[in-house]
């Protein structure tokens, strides 16, 4: 329900923006009554006329639109009815303002001395009713749009928890064999990565729950998930993570970053014989925050789109969803090669998208 305050706010919010369109239709309507209609001689004391005329039926339809309405779409026969009292209501009104601003006597304006005093108030009630309708519709789109970003964002949540409650089983599984060979051949290392699988199991639990987190916390995920791997493949894996102290409380959306260092474990490093290293780095760039993920590995398939719409690589086209979503279009994820091995996936967010983005 639409409070008295919430619908001054709305009117206060709504008349500016109305304002230029409804300058553009009355300039409209003083041409055509001073070129069509032929009505009056000056086309500057009709475009007065149609200033004052339309300003008026602007703020009484518009403003007892929202005022009886609020937000909520009009009643049409409540609304038919606003505007066969308020149009009439709005041209005498209008035609007083007019006369005073001119210096003319009010009784100019009387029935008995405008030849065609009839067409203009059918040009004026012609002109409230496209006004209104633009308006109406205006609203309507605006609505529609509005609802459309909350679908969108409830879409993105619902991905987001879907993110946060997959544990990559790929690494699951393997961590889990690797843990039952070494659990009788070397016990301790066996206990390390067990020790190290809770903390990882244990940060992720604590991201699941929250719909929101910090650089900091995402490169708690990331070291925890880096060091179980690098336990897992021994010497094959060295890693950096590097986040400056100014950045650590900056918020983000979760399970941005996660994806990206296990696609580069997965595809780029764990394949590769000797394996290599993986350093994640965050700056801030001419007003942007750049997360970057460098790995040595494999490197890219040069026969692949890895910057297009693919949907062979659902995980990138997911993050970039969520990113366009979540910040606009000029969040991207672009990947590409490392040198002089190995690939860069690199994500670039607005620094003014993360002081309004939805999990602020």
């Amino acid at each position: 329900m639409t409070t008295n305050a919430s619908r001054l706010r709305l009117i206060a919010l709504d008349l500016p923006r109305s304002l230029v369109p409804t300058l553009i239709i009355n300039l409209l309507c003083a041409v055509v009554v001073t070129y069509l209609m032929r009505i009056g001689s000056d086309f500057t004391e009709n475009l007065v006329f149609a200033m004052c005329i339309g300003t008026t039926a602007m703020l009484l339809i518009n403003g007892g639109r929202i005022i009886v309405w609020g937000k909520d779409e009009p009643r049409k026969g409540g609304f038919l009815l606003m505007l066969a009292l308020l149009a009439p209501l709005s041209f005498f009104i209008g035609n007083l303002i007019a006369t005073y601003l001119l210096g003319r006597p009010a009784e100019v304006l009387t029935l008995s001395q405008t030849n065609n005093i009839i067409g203009v108030i059918v040009l004026t009630l012609l002109a409230c009713v496209g006004g209104t309708l633009f308006y109406w519709n205006r609203e309507k789109m605006a609505a529609l749009e509005a609802r459309n970003v909350v679908i969108e964002k409830q879409a993105v949540q619902a991905q987001l928890q879907m993110l946060q409650a997959q544990i990559e089983p790929h690494m699951l599984f393997n961590t889990l064999a690797t843990l039952q060979t070494l659990i009788s051949s070397e016990p301790l290392r066996a206990q390390q990565m067990l020790d190290q699988l809770i903390h990882y199991l244990r940060a992720t639990l604590s991201t699941s729950r929250s719909d929101q987190t910090t650089l900091e916390q995402e490169f708690e995920l990331t070291k925890a998930y880096l060091g179980l791997m690098s336990l897992r493949m021994g010497l094959r894996l060295t890693y950096s993570l590097q986040l400056p102290d100014e950045l650590r409380r900056i918020r983000i959306a979760p399970m941005l970053l996660q994806p990206l260092v296990e696609n580069a474990i997965r595809h780029g490093l764990e394949p590769k014989v000797e394996g290599g290293d993986c350093t994640v780095r965050v700056i801030l760039h001419q007003g942007l925050l750049v997360i970057s993920v460098f790995d040595t590995g494999m490197g890219l398939n040069t026969s692949a789109s890895y910057n297009r719409p693919d949907s062979s690589h659902l995980g990138l086209e997911n993050i970039r969803a969520r990113l366009d979503a979540l910040y606009g279009p000029l969040a991207e994820l672009t990947l590409t090669h490392n040198i002089p091995e190995g690939t860069v996936a690199q994500i670039t967010i607005p620094m003014d998208a993360l002081d309004t983005h939805l999990y602020k």
